[in-house]
């Protein structure tokens, strides 16, 4: 059963905006589906065909569920755990112990808000990890490999589920050494690498597949290797860990991007930060730091809060209650001056990959740009919006291919935030900052203009979609009490007109027109 999402909830997510509470609710959303998809995972594995998963292998990941539930106790006094992003939790998320080792206690349940607690209180550093973005991959990738559909497994395959379900194994050990937890336990090193999620990651001594004891004392982790001498490593607060050993590579940190907030993961070690297989062509890569790039990125990131807040205080909010972790990436093939690529998956709630921003506006208008496709797929994962089917076949000014109707709401949405972002701050700052996003705003404007009536006009929206979509338009419309200087309104409306020209020209004759 899904929890109602109130009009009033609604009516503020369509004008692009949501207060603490609205937030709070996609957010608990979100940290309850996670809940579930992890029993989902443990259910599959204790019924899995033992050639896929081995009786060992079961026994071991009751064992680190046993790690995860003592980790998930409540803390002595002095002692509790903040996780990153915010020093205390808004969310409401339950605090009440994980329960009896796997499956899943029964006390999970599928409401947001299973057993209430003030809100404030911090998570524990077993639903820390568990809610982490990066874990809902992973995640998915167990499933996928535990699937006894797809047949007996191959080598590849195999290999891959291994790897997967021994990484459980790490999350349960950092999240007891995050609670203090005394413990010895033994991990895996897939290729050589140790991945230790949101503290770093160790390169062995030895190629290959490596098994490591490590030991947790007093905030200090001891890592023994074969044919390797022992690496000590240090927790940090909050994210991270400190080793003097070369073969170490710690998380990297941006500070709280408000002093309400605690600081955010700067991520480039995480196994699962990306996709796999092949990926868009105008995304890069997973990028790995040098300390150039960490200088700039800190550069940047100093300055997003000002620059969100001359967009709306309601900017920075978002970002504090949405935003969990950040993953660098390449620049894109080609790319040149501003140009940068960015993206969330809605497997990872809470993730925002982007290459390195060009300075703090640049990264305030990804935040926007990307946190509203997060909001608008957590708003879907609880309202049926439309039923609309996936065919493509809608003109969007800013792709060069047909979009279904799903991806043209989420661009559409995207680009309105944008647009009402650059406005509020172009009557917010003087020249040449207010002219500059006058330009923007002009763009993103009249791109929404163009695509907005084949989302209005489609007879697949839902009683409530439509309630949402209405609330879009007079988003739209009001920003004409405000317009933008005539000479930028033009330049946009040249490049809409052109846009349009050209994939009329590529497409129209071979896509099926709209439902009426």
């Amino acid at each position: 059963m899904r929890p109602t999402v109130p009009d009033r909830a609604l009516v503020e997510l369509g004008r692009t905006e949501g207060t603490p509470d609205t937030l709070a609710l996609l957010v608990r959303d979100q940290d309850t589906r996670r809940l579930l998809l992890l029993r989902a995972v443990l259910d599959a594995a204790e019924a899995a065909d033992p050639a896929l998963c081995s009786p060992g292998r079961k026994a071991r990941l009751r064992e680190d569920w046993s790690l995860l539930a003592e980790a998930d106790r409540p803390q002595p006094p002095g002692t509790a755990h903040h996780p990153a992003g915010a020093p205390q939790d808004p969310r409401g998320a339950s605090h009440s112990p994980l329960g009896a080792p796997h499956p899943l206690p029964d006390t999970v349940h599928p409401h947001p808000h299973p057993h209430p607690h003030p809100p404030g209180a911090a998570l524990s550093p077993a639903r820390d990890r568990l809610f982490h973005p990066l874990t809902g991959p992973w995640a998915l990738s167990c499933l996928h490999g535990l699937d006894g559909r797809a047949g007996p497994p191959d080598e590849p395959r195999s290999r891959r589920l291994r790897q997967d379900l021994a990484h459980f194994s790490a999350i349960a050990a950092v999240a007891a050494a995050r609670a203090g937890i005394p413990f010895t336990v033994r991990l895996i090193a897939y290729a050589g690498v140790l991945a230790l999620p949101s503290l770093g990651s160790l390169r062995t001594a030895t190629t290959g597949d490596v098994p490591v004891d490590v030991t947790h004392r007093g905030g200090c982790l001891t890592v023994r290797q074969p044919d390797g001498p022992d690496v000590v490593v240090r927790l940090e607060t909050g994210i991270g860990a400190w080793s003097g050993a070369l073969a170490w590579t710690p998380v990297h940190a941006l500070p709280g991007l408000t002093s309400a907030g605690g600081p955010v993961p700067l991520d480039d070690v995480d196994p699962y930060r990306v996709a796999p297989g092949p990926r868009h062509r105008t995304l890069g890569g997973p990028a790995t730091l040098d300390d150039g790039d960490g200088k700039r990125w800190l550069q940047a990131w100093s300055g997003t809060e000002a620059a969100l807040r001359t967009g709306g205080a309601h900017r920075a909010t978002e970002a504090v209650a949405l935003l969990r972790c950040l993953v660098p990436l390449e620049r894109p093939p080609g790319a040149e001056g501003r140009d940068s690529c960015s993206a969330t998956r809605h497997e990872a709630f809470g993730a925002l990959l982007s290459s390195t921003p060009q300075d703090a506006l640049a990264l305030a208008e990804t935040l926007v740009h990307e946190l509203h496709h997060a909001k608008l797929a957590a708003l879907g994962d609880l309202v049926t919006l439309h039923h609309a089917d996936a065919e493509a076949r809608y003109f969007a000014p800013w792709k060069t291919d047909p979009r279904p109707y799903d991806g043209l709401l989420q661009g559409i949405y995207s680009h309105l935030a944008l647009a009402d972002y650059f406005q509020r701050r172009a009557l917010r700052t003087t020249p040449p900052d207010s002219e500059y996003a006058w330009s923007r705003h002009a763009r993103y404007r009249a791109q929404v203009g163009a695509a907005l009536p084949g989302l209005v006009g489609s007879p697949d929206l839902t009683r409530r979609g439509r309630r949402f979509v209405d609330e879009m338009t007079a988003t739209y419309e009001r920003m004409a009490d405000h317009p933008a200087p005539r000479n930028h309104t033009a330049r946009a409306q040249a490049y809409v007109k052109a846009a349009r020209a050209l994939w009329t020209q590529r497409h129209a004759p071979a896509v099926p027109r709209p439902k009426e």
